[in-house]
């Protein structure tokens, strides 16, 4: 089995030693995905935060072969959780009749103080 890593041109580069993407065999990781563009500049609420991050997963998800009906589990981490409610409408849309697996937590803070919300993914792609 081969691992493929991606650092996806066009987006935020990683502030730390990992990469946008892993895939091996048919599953793909998707790194945690903030709200900051990749110019750097972070929009102030958390819907526009959560519309970046999850625009980010799509666009690292299908450099990697995938599609949005392909995640199997995605992980949102909020630094306020009474916000839920308000990023619920942009995932439906999103995801449609797919659901995947879901955890949703509190966090106290993310890498930036500005941040409100990372999301991670994991997708399947059967390659056969």
């Amino acid at each position: 089995m081969s691992i493929e890593r991606y650092i996806v041109s066009g987006e935020l580069e990683p502030v730390s030693h990992y990469c946008h993407v892993v895939k091996a065999g048919g599953f793909v990781w998707l790194s945690g995905m903030v709200g900051m563009k990749a110019d750097g500049t972070i929009p102030e609420g958390t819907i526009e935060q959560f519309e970046i991050a999850l625009k980010t997963i799509d666009t690292c998800l299908r450099e990697a072969g995938g599609k949005p009906n392909q995640i199997v589990k995605v992980q949102i981490f909020m630094t306020d959780i009474s916000e839920r409610s308000s990023i619920n409408p942009i995932r439906i849309e999103y995801f449609g009749d797919h659901k995947p697996a879901s955890t949703l937590v509190e966090v106290s803070a993310l890498v930036d103080p500005r941040m409100r919300v990372e999301i991670e993914a994991v997708a399947y792609i059967d390659d056969k």
